[in-house]
């Protein structure tokens, strides 16, 4: 969301590999459990190991839950793909796409409406190697505005079919896990609006 610094002519845009975003993120999660390790170990010695072997139950048993779920959808999404009507569904955001990232980069532009297509499916997983792929040709043309603003539509993430927050709900044993579809359509969709117009307030004023 900042202005990039200056380019001298003839300089590439470095993109950081995905080894090195791996091993960052590895990183992170490694301090986190290490500095909540430490604090357990401080305020209950005796219940950290019970406190251990009960989340990596029931953490187990969640990724086993999703896993079958995660399949369902992602063979959806493959079979829409095969089909055609995923480049369909993406045609039909393209004019808008257009209209908000204001890039003349075709393809970077279909890239980036099947991220925000499938974002609007809720399809986990799915959306994420398009956005990535629409955010480096984004910057590659030097379009840091274009990604600036998918970055923001994929972390306010409108969703039509919030399916991966439906599993959840139903593999922690939900009643009723469909009851949050109309909260957050009008959350995501406020949250959704807010973030482009903060992008395009500040697109504004660093012109």
């Amino acid at each position: 969301m900042f202005p990039p610094p200056p380019l001298s002519a003839g300089t590439k845009f470095h993109i950081p590999s995905p080894s090195l975003i791996n091993s960052s993120v590895n990183g992170i999660f490694a301090i986190i459990f290490l500095l909540g390790s430490a604090l357990l170990l401080f305020g209950d010695p005796d219940g950290f190991l019970s406190a251990l072997l009960a989340g990596g139950q029931k953490a187990a048993t969640l990724s086993l839950s999703l896993l079958a779920v995660y399949c369902v959808w992602l063979g959806f999404f493959k079979t829409l793909e095969r089909c055609g009507l995923a480049e369909r569904f993406s045609r039909l955001v393209y004019p808008l796409a257009r209209r908000l990232f204001r890039s003349d980069d075709r393809e970077a532009l279909f890239l980036a409406s099947g991220n925000l297509s499938a974002n609007l499916l809720g399809l986990p997983g799915a959306p994420t190697p398009l956005g990535i792929r629409a955010v480096r040709k984004f910057c590659e043309a030097g379009a840091y505005e274009s990604a600036d603003m998918l970055f923001v539509l994929n972390a306010t993430s409108l969703q039509l079919l919030p399916t991966t927050v439906l599993s959840l709900r139903l593999a922690a044993g939900s009643a009723s896990p469909a009851d949050i579809f109309l909260p957050t359509l009008i959350a995501t969709l406020f949250s959704t609006c807010a973030g482009v117009l903060l992008v395009l307030a500040t697109r504004r004023r660093r012109r």
